[in-house]
C-alpha cells in the first residue's frame, strides 16, 4: 500500500482511539474546534513567514489534525464522514480545472482564475463575491473581492490609471482631513485609499498583506534596537526626546542596510 496511505489510516485510527478514550477529545464540538483551528492557522502563517520548514511540517499536521477531527464529528452526527470530505474536494477540482479533465485551453494562470470564477456562478451562485467570507480581515477581503471581480472582466486596463486612482483618493482624503469637519467622511476616504492601494499592489503583483507585515517586522526590529540602546544609556524611552530616539533610529536603519 502507498506510504501516504498508510499514514493517512493511522491518522485516522489515532483519531477514533482519542474521541472514544481521552476526555478533552470526546467533548469536543465543530463550535469548540473553530477558534483553535483559526489560531493553528495563524500558526501556519508564522512559520511560512519565518521559512521555518520544520515548522510548517509540524503546523501542517496540527491542522490535518483539525480536519480530521472536524470530519470525526460530521460521521458521529451522520451528516459527512472524511470519504465525502476527500470526494467532494476531487469533485470540486476535476470539474474546475477543465484545461486538465477536459478540453477547454488556457493561456496562463490568470485564465485558469478567470475560469475558475465562470464555473462557480454556473454552480448557482448569485454573485462572484459570495466565497469571500464576512470574517476575514480586511485587508484580506479586499485582495480576495479584486480578485474575484477581475476574474470576470470588472477591473482596470493598465497599473498607471490604478495609480491614478491612488493619487485621485489621496487628493480626496487630504482634502477632508484639512477641511477637519467631518471624520467620517475622512475614515471613507482613508478606506478608499487603503483600498486602491491593494488594488495597484495586484498589478505590481505584490502581496499587500506580505508588504505590510515586511514593514511591521523592520518596525519591531528598529524598536527593539531603540529599547535595547535606551537601556544601556540607563534612560527610559518616556525621558527621552523625539532627537534622541530619532538618532538610535538611524543607527538601526544603517544596521539593516549593512
Amino acid at each position: 500500500m502507498d506510504e501516504r496511505l498508510v499514514a493517512f489510516k493511522r491518522l485516522l485510527d489515532i483519531m477514533d482511539e482519542l474521541r472514544a478514550k481521552c476526555p478533552w477529545d470526546e467533548k469536543q464540538t465543530l463550535e469548540s474546534l473553530r477558534y483553535l483551528t483559526i489560531e493553528e492557522t495563524y500558526e501556519l502563517s508564522d512559520a511560512i513567514l519565518e521559512k521555518d520548514m520544520d515548522g510548517i511540517k509540524k503546523e501542517l499536521g496540527d491542522l490535518m489534525l483539525h480536519l480530521v477531527f472536524y470530519a470525526k464529528i460530521g460521521s458521529e452526527q451522520k451528516v459527512f464522514d472524511i470519504k465525502d470530505v476527500l470526494e467532494s474536494i476531487s469533485e470540486k477540482l476535476i470539474y474546475r480545472h477543465p484545461h486538465i479533465y477536459g478540453d477547454v485551453e488556457v493561456k496562463d494562470a490568470k485564465d485558469v482564475k478567470d475560469n475558475w470564477e465562470k464555473l462557480k456562478l454556473k454552480e448557482g451562485k448569485e454573485s462572484v463575491l459570495e466565497g469571500v467570507p464576512i470574517s476575514l480581515p480586511p485587508l484580506v477581503k479586499a485582495v480576495r473581492m479584486q480578485e474575484k471581480a477581475s476574474g470576470v472582466g470588472f477591473d482596470w486596463e493598465a497599473a498607471h490609471q490604478v495609480w491614478d486612482k491612488v493619487i485621485e483618493e489621496l487628493t480626496e482624503l487630504k482634502k477632508e482631513v484639512d477641511d477637519g469637519r467631518n471624520k467620517d467622511k475622512m475614515e471613507d476616504e482613508l478606506g478608499d485609499l487603503f483600498f486602491a492601494l491593494v488594488n495597484y499592489s495586484r498589478f505590481l503583483d505584490i502581496n499587500p498583506e506580505d508588504a505590510l507585515e515586511r514593514t511591521n517586522r523592520k518596525f519591531q526590529s528598529r524598536f527593539k534596537y531603540l529599547e535595547g540602546k535606551a537601556k544601556e544609556k540607563g534612560k527610559p524611552l518616556h525621558e527621552m526626546t523625539l532627537k534622541e530616539m530619532d538618532v538610535f533610529w538611524e543607527e538601526a536603519k544603517q544596521m539593516e542596510k549593512k
